[in-house]
């Protein structure tokens, strides 16, 4: 498995942080997710048919932002 690591910018309170976890969880091939709602720091790791780009749309279709 692949590990990718970003930031998050936008999340303000335990809600959004159960919103990108979930958003992350819903992709197939998701192995490990860990967000940090102090940092905006995320590191998910995942299986090699999912990228980094599918993991990014799906916490930005959260209506997040990633750098």
């Amino acid at each position: 498995m692949a590990t990718c690591e970003f930031k998050i910018v936008g999340m303000q309170d335990e809600q959004c942080l159960r919103l990108v976890v979930n958003a992350i969880q819903d992709l197939p091939g998701i192995g490990y997710v860990e967000v940090s709602l102090e940092t905006g720091e995320a590191s998910v790791e995942h299986g090699t048919f999912i990228s980094e780009a599918d993991v990014r749309a799906a916490v930005e279709d959260a209506g997040f932002e990633t750098r």
